[in-house]
C-alpha cells in the first residue's frame, strides 16, 4: 500500500500499476528521501520524470511544493497519476505529459526552470546521465536546484561521466534494500 505520508493530503491511499512494469518508491525509502530535502520542498516546481504512480511529486506538493509537472509513457501510469491527483484533490498544482521523457524535457525547454527533480527510471533503462543533460541543455534546471536520482547502483548517476559530474554538488547517497537514492544539487546555470 502507498499512501501521502504528510501534509495536507496526509493519509490518503494512492493507486499503483499492476504487474512488474513500474517499480514504486518503498514507503521507507519514501520517507527517508523525504527528510533529506524537507527544507526544499515549500514553494519548489517540481518534475516527476519517471512518474509511475506519481507518488513522489504528489508527496512534495501535499508538504507545499506549488506545482508539480508529471511524464510518463506508459498510459496506463498516466491513468494512475490522473487518478492519484483526483484522490489528493491536487488538480490545481498538477499537469501531466504521456510522452517518453526526452520528448517531455525537449517540450518544457523554454518553460520556467524547476527546482526539485526526481529521476526514478526503470533501472535498466540507464536514463539518468541523458536526463541530467538534457535538463542541462534544456534549462530546465534553476540554480540550486536539487535532483533526487533512485537507481539500482550509485555509480550509474553519472556512469563516469566526469565532466557532466562537475556541474552538480553531491548532497547525500544513502542505499536502501535495492534503491541507491542519490540527493544532487545542481551547481550554476551558465
Amino acid at each position: 500500500m502507498m499512501r501521502i505520508i504528510t501534509g495536507r493530503a496526509r493519509g490518503v491511499r494512492l493507486d499503483t500499476l499492476e504487474g512488474e512494469a513500474t517499480r514504486p518508491t518503498l514507503e521507507r525509502t519514501k520517507e527517508a528521501l523525504f527528510s533529506m530535502i524537507q527544507f526544499e520542498i515549500r514553494d519548489a516546481r517540481v518534475l516527476d520524470l519517471f512518474a509511475g504512480s506519481g507518488q513522489l511529486g504528489l508527496e512534495a506538493v501535499s508538504r507545499g511544493a506549488r506545482e508539480a509537472i508529471f511524464c510518463d509513457r506508459s498510459r496506463d501510469a498516466v491513468a494512475v497519476i490522473r487518478r492519484n491527483i483526483q484522490k489528493t484533490r491536487m488538480e490545481r498544482e498538477c499537469e501531466v505529459f504521456c510522452t517518453d521523457y526526452q520528448a517531455a524535457l525537449t517540450a518544457l525547454r523554454g518553460k520556467e526552470p524547476f527546482s526539485l527533480v526526481f529521476l526514478d527510471p526503470p533501472y535498466a533503462l540507464g536514463a539518468i546521465p541523458t536526463a541530467l543533460s538534457m535538463l542541462i541543455e534544456n534549462r530546465l534546471l534553476a540554480d540550486g536546484a536539487l535532483i533526487v536520482c533512485e537507481t539500482g547502483d550509485a555509480r550509474e548517476v553519472f556512469f563516469e561521466d566526469a565532466d557532466l559530474a562537475a556541474r552538480f554538488e553531491l548532497i547525500r547517497q544513502a542505499r536502501y534494500a535495492a534503491a541507491s537514492v542519490t540527493v544532487l544539487r545542481f551547481l550554476e546555470r551558465t
